[in-house]
């Protein structure tokens, strides 16, 4: 099986951050790239701010805090996937940017290197074709926050070697996450082919005015026994990521269940993305979650 020990991760933002962070502490060398110093410096920051989090509650030590920041290096250059064992692509929810980033992965980084996506929904396959190596191209889908939550889906694409699902699994088992293999390449795979025809649902019932966000959120949590409510995991996602992850469904399957409501595309023409923006079902803009929807 293919041995890791250097990781590329092609993004700093939440999910990049946290697949770097996660590596790290695990004892990869890792590399975490951005277009700007700026970008990879916040990244940084956030990742650090994270560790320090799980050292004063003595979930990690000391000597893991101080090792996890000395096998950590950002960059903006990717041609320093060179002599990556192991990239994992973790950027903007769109074909068309990530297919631009294999393609050039592909031509960077020698031919044992496993190019795996990080995509909520995008079928591995379509990322694949990118490449010249199909059968080293692997979905490896991190839940966020990624330090935190445990699941990691293992995607194959129509080509995708058994050697790489063995490699991209070991990986992901070996940062802290139990892994479900998702064994036909559709997308939105296990989890968001359930998870986003609920949040939908959600929205549509805000949008004809049924119940308020509260209420939805309520109903779920206590009718259910989910930890959070539809409204502010979505906006704790992004609505604009869910927005780029449903249409992707929908796009593969014409399915109309995976259809963005008209209010969810509202919402993400006027910059109301959630947590992120300061407001989506929400307002966060005090620092705390407020209620302040008008049915």
């Amino acid at each position: 099986m293919q041995q890791i020990k250097k990781v590329f991760v092609v993004g700093s933002g939440l999910m990049g951050g946290g697949i770097a962070q996660v590596s790290a502490v695990a004892g990869y060398e890792v590399v975490m790239h951005d277009i700007s110093d700026e970008r990879t410096d916040l990244g940084m920051a956030a990742i650090k701010k994270s560790l320090e989090r799980f050292l004063s509650k003595e979930k990690i030590t000391q000597e893991q805090f101080d090792g996890a920041l000395a096998r950590l290096k950002t960059t903006t250059k990717l041609e320093d996937a060179a002599d990556a064992d192991l990239c994992v692509e973790a950027v903007f929810e769109n074909i068309d940017v990530k297919r631009e980033a294999f393609g050039t992965l592909d031509k960077l980084c020698p031919a044992h290197t496993i190019l795996a996506s990080n995509t909520s929904a995008i079928p591995i396959s379509s990322i694949a074709a990118a490449t010249q190596r199909p059968e080293n191209v692997v979905g490896t889908h991190f839940f966020s926050p990624v330090p935190m939550m445990r699941l990691c889906e293992i995607i194959t694409g129509v080509q995708t070697s058994e050697e790489t699902l063995g490699a991209a699994e070991a990986w992901a088992k070996s940062v802290g996450k139990t892994t479900v293999r998702v064994l036909k390449d559709h997308a939105g795979f296990i989890a968001n082919r359930i998870f986003l025809p609920m949040i939908m649902e959600a929205i549509s019932l805000l949008e004809v005015g049924v119940a308020s966000p509260d209420d939805i959120d309520t109903t779920m949590k206590l009718g259910f026994n989910h930890p959070m409510g539809p409204l502010e995991l979505a906006d704790m996602i992004g609505i604009d990521v869910l927005r780029n992850a449903v249409t992707a469904v929908y796009n593969d399957t014409q399915d109309h269940k995976f259809s963005p409501p008209p209010l969810m595309k509202r919402m993400v023409a006027a910059g109301l993305f959630g947590q992120k923006s300061k407001k989506g079902f929400y307002d966060y803009t005090t620092g705390e979650k407020v209620s302040y929807w008008k049915l």
